[in-house]
């Protein structure tokens, strides 16, 4: 695999009062394993404080990890050179949820697609500008766009010149923060569409995490479903849309609107709310919401795994 994640886990310690002593621990990411094929998208979804975007900035390495173990082509990224991390940088490229916060509002859109450049010192200065007009008309933007600023244009054009600054430097695995949210749906289709044509382009491995799974079976290859802080649930997309197991993937598929409203299709409803990270349940994190709990279910953990029938590696301890 391109990149191979082993049981990490992003703890944060939680400080308060006058000598800010450490009072709890957030368990955002609690021991996730999953692997990324080259040219594969694995869809990643989840409730909003399940621990996606703590999962994806210490894949970047923008947060320390606590424990676990994170391989890009068979390397420990923990243990990477100052060198072997630029280049790694390089590789690996993230595209954040909205592209305002995320682009320089003082630089103009041909200054920041220049800077992957100038950072990494490739090419002269004539070549830079070659290279931001060919990535602004990959990305379905005009070439005199170069001048303007990113607040001149609209949510879906930003988010393109997000997409074309992340793969400026050709990189191999593209991680997707949740890119298309706080875009209209018409939009979020072009965008989605577009991050298609670019992996088949460019082989690219892509993560994309999105709370809707609608948008997730649309490009993925493979789905993992996380629940504070775990992954829960991991299958190829046709096996987890078609027969999902767990009772949490069961109840976020039957909330997907239906082409056809008057389908017969029994919706379930979940009751409670999400337990805080800070101090999750014991046992089966899920099992204070589930319909099936049992007493096993609050006493131990299920393991993530194969069970005997089933296609989909499934941590639940009860299973139909």
């Amino acid at each position: 695999p391109l990149l191979k994640v082993d049981q990490l886990k992003v703890h944060y310690e939680i400080r308060g009062g006058v000598l800010f002593r450490k009072q709890a621990t957030n368990y955002a990411v609690d021991g996730v394993s999953f692997e990324i094929n080259q040219g594969e998208t694995l869809g990643l979804v989840g409730e909003s404080g399940c621990g996606k975007s703590s999962l994806a900035k210490a894949l970047m390495l923008l947060e320390p990890t606590t424990a676990g173990y994170i391989s890009f082509q068979d390397e420990d990224v923990n243990e990477f050179s100052k060198s072997r991390l630029r280049d790694f940088r390089k590789d690996m490229q993230i595209i954040f949820q909205d592209p305002l916060e995320s682009l320089n509002s003082r630089h103009t859109v041909g200054e920041i697609l220049a800077e992957p450049f100038i950072i990494h010192k490739i090419g002269t200065k004539q070549e830079h500008k070659q290279w931001v007009k060919e990535l602004l008309i990959k990305v379905g933007l005009q070439e005199d766009c170069v001048n303007r600023y990113p607040h001149e244009f609209s949510g879906g054009q930003r988010q393109r010149i997000g997409i074309a600054r992340a793969i400026a430097l050709k990189p191999k695995l593209l991680v997707c923060d949740e890119p298309v949210s706080a875009l209209d749906v018409s939009i979020q289709s072009q965008v989605l569409n577009l991050l298609m044509e670019l992996q088949q382009e460019m082989n690219l491995a892509i993560l994309f995490i999105s709370h809707d799974l609608s948008v997730v079976k649309h490009i993925s290859d493979k789905v993992s479903v996380m629940y504070l802080g775990k992954i829960i649930e991991s299958a190829t997309a046709d096996n987890l849309y078609q027969q999902p197991f767990h009772p949490y993937t069961q109840a976020l598929i039957s909330a997907i609107p239906k082409p056809v409203p008057r389908k017969n299709i029994k919706s379930i409803t979940l009751h409670g709310e999400l337990p805080s990270s800070i101090n999750p349940p014991s046992g089966c994190r899920f099992h204070t919401r589930c319909p099936k709990v049992q007493d096993l279910c609050r006493e131990t953990e299920p393991i993530l795994e194969e069970r005997q029938g089933v296609s989909n590696l499934v941590a639940c301890h009860y299973i139909d």
